[in-house]
């Protein structure tokens, strides 16, 4: 094999080194710009859930052990209260929905019972 042969083989190799490496490059960089866009659309999120959470601000706590026994007892009648009322309008709908599948006209399906 002539000697020029090998300097052929080697400029090929870096050439093919080079290439990759260029490919490699351009791949790097389009995900390093997607990955910035990506950053900037979270940060615009971010300042978004930043500025609603300040109108979500919690009441302040106050601790039920100083407070006055009677005002405790009667916010949780009052809440215990509140929960019967539901539980009954629950129960009030579901007494209501079931009556009415209950008394549902039958020959309302009666397409469903048809043999074509």
């Amino acid at each position: 094999m002539p000697w020029w042969s090998w300097v052929v083989i080697w400029v090929v190799l870096v050439l093919g080194l080079l290439g990759m490496l260029a490919f490699f490059a351009w791949s790097l960089f389009r995900k390093v710009m997607a990955a910035g866009r990506e950053a900037a659309a979270l940060i615009a999120k971010a300042d978004i859930l930043s500025q609603r959470s300040a109108d979500m601000r919690y009441a302040e706590f106050h601790s039920a052990v100083f407070a006055d026994a009677d005002v405790l007892r009667a916010e949780r009648e009052q809440a215990v209260a509140d929960r019967q009322v539901a539980r009954q309008a629950r129960r009030d709908r579901r007494v209501k929905r079931g009556k009415i599948l209950v008394n549902a006209d039958p020959l309302r399906y009666s397409y469903l019972n048809r043999r074509t």
